[in-house]
C-alpha cells in the first residue's frame, strides 16, 4: 500500500515505523523539513507542506491507498491554530484527494468533543457538545469529514483520549516537577491512552474500520485524578500532590468530567490494548 501520514510527528512517526515494517510504502507529511533525516532513517519518505495552505498541497503527489490525518495544532494552540490545522486542513485535504480518493481515510479527533461534566460514561452515540471553542472546531471538522463519508468518501473518525508515552505525559511531568495539584477531592476522571495503542488503533481502523463510523480510542480504565496521582507518586517516589489553593483555570479544551468507553473499538474492530491501563503503560511499576 501507498500510505500518506499527514502530521507525521509523535503519533504518525510511530505508526509509520510499523507500516514500513509491514512492507508498505509510507510518506510522512510535515509542515517543516526539520525531521527529514529522522523520517528517512525510519524508512519513511518525507514530504513538506502546510495542509492549511491548499497551494502547498497541490504541489504534492496525491495518489494513495491509505491516508491518515493526525495533524496537531501545536503546543498551546488556541482557536485560530485549531481552525487552521483541523478545519481548514481537512477542507484542503478533501479537495486535494477528491480526484483520486484513497481506499481508506482515518482522521484522529479527540475525546474533548465530549463536554459532559457529571462523571457519566459516554460512547460514540453520546452528544458531542463541548463548551470550549477548540472543541467546537473539532466537532465541525468531524462533521465535514462525516458529511463527505455519507457521499462515498471512505472516512473514519477516531476520537483519541489524552496521549502519553515515551517522552510525553503532561501529568507525569507535573508530578516530577512538584507542580501537580489535586483539583478539589481529585474526583475528576482522566481518560488516557498510550502512544503505541493510538498507532495500533489507527492501523486497525485502516485494515478493518467501517467508513462513516466513529470510534473512541481510550484505554480500559478511566481513572480519577486522585488515583492516578497516587499511582504516579508511588512509582516516582514523590509525595502525593496537595490540593490546589484555587480552582484550576479553564483549559483550552474546557473542563469536562466523563468516562469514555472503548467498547466499540474492541467489539467491532477486535482491538486489544498493549497497555490496558496506565499501570501497564509504566511497565507495571505503578501499584494497583
Amino acid at each position: 500500500m501507498r500510505v500518506l501520514i499527514a502530521g507525521c510527528g509523535y503519533i504518525g512517526s510511530s505508526l509509520g515505523v510499523e507500516l514500513v515494517r509491514q512492507g508498505h510504502k509510507v510518506f510522512g507529511l510535515r509542515r517543516s523539513r526539520s525531521a527529514e533525516a529522522e523520517l528517512k532513517a525510519a524508512g519513511i519518505e518525507p514530504l513538506s507542506a502546510d495542509i492549511s495552505q491548499a497551494t502547498e498541497l497541490a504541489a504534492l503527489p496525491s495518489a494513495y491507498d491509505w491516508v491518515v490525518d493526525c495533524v496537531s495544532a501545536g503546543l498551546g494552540g488556541g482557536p485560530a491554530a485549531y481552525k487552521a490545522a483541523y478545519l481548514e486542513g481537512m477542507t484542503n485535504l478533501l479537495a486535494w484527494l477528491q480526484p483520486a480518493p484513497p481506499n481508506k481515510f482515518v482522521y484522529t479527533s479527540s475525546t474533548s468533543v465530549y463536554g459532559q461534566t457529571g462523571g457519566e460514561t459516554v460512547d460514540e452515540t453520546s452528544p458531542a457538545e463541548p463548551s470550549a471553542e477548540t472543541g467546537k472546531i473539532l466537532v465541525a471538522t468531524e462533521n465535514k469529514l462525516l458529511s463527505a463519508a455519507r457521499k462515498g468518501f471512505p472516512a473514519i473518525v477516531l476520537r483519541l483520549a489524552g496521549i502519553y508515552g515515551p517522552g510525553r505525559g503532561y501529568w507525569l511531568k507535573q508530578v516530577v516537577s512538584g507542580q501537580a495539584r489535586l483539583e478539589g477531592a481529585g474526583d475528576r476522571v482522566l481518560n488516557m491512552v498510550h502512544r503505541d495503542d493510538v498507532a495500533g488503533a489507527i492501523l486497525t481502523a485502516l485494515e478493518r474500520g467501517q467508513p462513516g463510523e466513529v470510534y473512541n480510542v481510550v484505554d480500559d480504565e478511566p481513572v480519577t485524578q486522585r488515583a492516578f496521582f497516587q499511582g504516579l507518586s508511588a512509582f516516582l517516589g514523590k509525595p502525593m500532590p496537595s490540593p490546589a489553593a484555587e480552582p484550576a483555570p479553564p483549559s483550552k479544551r474546557g473542563l469536562s468530567n466523563k468516562q469514555v468507553s472503548n467498547r466499540k473499538l474492541k467489539t467491532e474492530l477486535g482491538y486489544r490494548f498493549k497497555y490496558p491501563t496506565f499501570r501497564e503503560g509504566f511497565a507495571g511499576r505503578i501499584p494497583a
